[in-house]
Parts: C-alpha cells; structure tokens; sequence
C-alpha cells in the first residue's frame, strides 16, 4: 500500500525534544513554568507592535476567552464569518450568546464588509446591536481588516479577531492576530507550527492578558488556601507543550517559505488549467498559504470538485472541500444569517489541497500526476 500523504501534518524542527527534555528534567510538568514563559515572548517578539500574548490549551480557550473578556454575555448577539471551522462559531453557545452569520466576499474569502454592515444596520434597527464581530483569516488568507475595523469602530462594537490559520500572514506590514482588539491563535496539530494542542490570545493591553491567564488558571484569588470570586477555566497551556512551541518557533520563517514555496508550484503546474482558479493575494496581503486552495468549475474543467477529492483518496492523498459554512451546519439550523451565497459556492467548488511544510518532491509529483490524470 501506499504511504498516506496528509494535508497539513506536524513538522518538527528539531530543538523542540531538548526544551521537552528540560521540562522533564527540572520536572516543570505543569501549566506553567519557563518555556510557557518563553514561548509567550517568542510570540511577542514575533508579532510585534506592543503585542502581550497569553498561552493556552486550544484556540477555542481563546476565542471562549475573547468573548469572556470582551464582556459577552447570555443572550447577547455576535457578528460571526459564516465560512469556517465550528471552533469560531461554538464560543458564542459557551457564553450563552447567539451567533449572526455573516457571508463572505470574492476576494480573500472572508467576512464580507458590505454584508457585515448591512447585518449590523439592520440588527440595530431590531433594537440588537450586536456585542462583537469575528472575522476569520481562512486558510491564512488576510480578511479585509481595515475595512471590518472601520465599521466595527463606527459602530462602537469590539472585534475578536480568529488568526488561528494566519500565524505569519499579514496586511500591510501588520501581523495577523495583532489587528483586532482581542486575537487568537492555534497550534493545532495540522497548523503551520504545533504545540500537538495549544493556542493563545493576544491583546495590545497587558492588562487583558494577564486577566485571561488568571481566567485560564481556574481564576484563583491570591489567597494561602483555595478561594474564587468568579468563575474560572482550566485553559492553561502547560509547560511541555510550550516547550514543543519554542522549538517551532525557532522554525516558523522556514514554514511560512515553504508554505508558500508549495502553493507556487500547485499555481505554476495548474493556474493556467482551464476551470481551475487560485485565491491571489490583494495588494499589501501577505498569506502564509496555510493550505492550498483551488476552486473548479465543473462546466470550464468538465469535472467537479468531489471527482478530484476521489481520486486522490484512491491513491492515499488527502484532500478535503472547503469549510462548509455554518449557517448550513446542522447545529445551527434556524440562525440569521446575511449573505448572497458567495459561501455556500465556495464549499460546492472548492478544495483543499495538500500542503504541508514536509511534502517532498516525489509527494508532490504523486499529487500532481492523479491531478493530471482528472483533468486531462
């Protein structure tokens, strides 16, 4: 049988197993110790532009945080990207809130800011002015964040940014994850750096992330014995993790030049294939090309996206369609949703591609010949 090629996984760097062997030795078996330290100032320093970053369990800790810390409470309404992971839109069920789905634009894939303005106009008008707006960075493509901060700052209503795909990406210079007023990463296992399981929420204040921190520790008081004057998770990120993390980071340039290096030889052998299409970078993004992404036309290429998908699990080869947007997720059956169906095109023609940073050349013309078997 044929070796799996996976779509995105782990890529070790090396040093990663002697900061796991220092926590090991001076027995910091805990969620906290110093390479949580460090791999918090690593992401500092990487971000950039005063940015204070607390490390956590998942990504979903964070975003469950951002919401917490952003004052979102029970019956509150959130403004949430409809195209992507559930893990953006379940945060909105833990604090008891109620997600507005919002359709996304042709250009990066992400949260329309027409729609998202006309969804704010007109929940307003209902007399429901949402209390926080998600957009999401897919596949480490940039959202329109400067358009999605005006709209959010005209209308006073706070922005929990999802960068949990875009460690790396950037718009004009600015990291993603350090544009809205709370952001949040992943270190999933399929992402572009691994903590095996990790996140993190950033914030421009200290002060914000040091209370997501205290939250994230079950919210103990400063006390000799054990007291809470508020509800508390156990969201921590501990210290072996984080010493996985510190190893990637040393790393994480490489990742990001071969992300990218991949996603120019998929563009190279099939951009000019008829009824394949490519998502491009708009002038002043930077993608860390997380995932490689294609759109097919199935009268232009006379095949559909699941005839590709097949075919290359016929040979081991993961691919999987887009996100299948979440106002046509059963869970949220019934949810408001702004759109003009731009979403719901993207998850019937698109696909993701495999990607990872350790593809090698012979992986590569394994994918590449059942691609030119399909669409020949």
């Amino acid at each position: 049988m044929k070796a799996k090629i996976w779509m995105s996984s782990p890529h070790m760097g090396g040093t990663e197993a002697q900061y796991v062997k220092d926590a090991f030795d001076t027995n910091w078996i805990a969620p906290l110790g110093p390479n949580v330290n460090g791999f918090e100032q690593d992401l500092e320093l990487f971000l950039d532009d005063g940015c204070h970053v607390a490390a956590l369990s998942s990504g979903t800790a964070g975003l469950h945080l951002g919401l917490v810390l952003l004052g979102v409470k029970a019956g509150d309404e959130v403004i949430c990207q409809s195209m992507t992971f559930s893990a953006t839109a379940n945060p909105i069920a833990y604090v008891g809130a109620t997600p507005v789905f919002v359709d996304s634009e042709k250009d990066t894939w992400n949260i329309s800011p027409a729609l998202l303005q006309e969804a704010i106009k007109d929940r307003i008008a209902k007399g429901r002015k949402p209390r926080a707006i998600i957009p999401v960075h897919l596949y480490g493509m940039p959202a329109k964040m400067d358009e999605i901060i005006a709209i959010a700052k005209h209308y006073e209503i706070r922005v929990l940014e999802d960068a949990a795909e875009a460690l790396g990406s950037s718009v004009n210079g600015k990291r993603c994850g350090s544009l809205g007023d709370i952001g949040v990463l992943s270190f999933n296992g399929n992402k572009i750096i691994t903590t095996s399981g990790g996140g993190a929420l950033v914030s421009h204040s200290a002060g914000v992330a040091k209370d997501a921190r205290f939250l994230a520790t079950q919210a103990r008081d400063e006390a000799p014995h054990y007291q809470h004057s508020q509800i508390g998770y156990n969201y921590r990120m501990s210290n072996i993790c984080a010493g996985i993390g510190r190893g990637q980071m040393e790393v994480l340039a490489d990742r990001i030049k071969q992300r990218r290096n991949i996603y120019e030889q998929y563009h190279k052998h099939f951009g000019g294939r008829k009824g394949i299409s490519f998502l491009p970078e708009p002038s002043g993004y930077f993608s860390n090309r997380w995932l490689t992404t294609i759109l097919i036309d199935s009268d232009e290429a006379g095949i559909t996206r699941e005839d590709l998908r097949l075919a290359l699990e016929a040979e081991q080869i993961e691919a999987r369609p887009l996100w299948k947007p979440m106002h046509l997720q059963p869970v949220f059956e019934g949810s408001l949703f702004y759109g003009d169906g731009t979403a719901e095109q993207l998850f019937q023609n698109g696909l993701c591609l495999p990607s990872g940073s350790n593809l090698s050349n012979d992986d590569l013309k394994r994918i590449f010949d059942v691609m030119d078997s399909v669409l020949k």
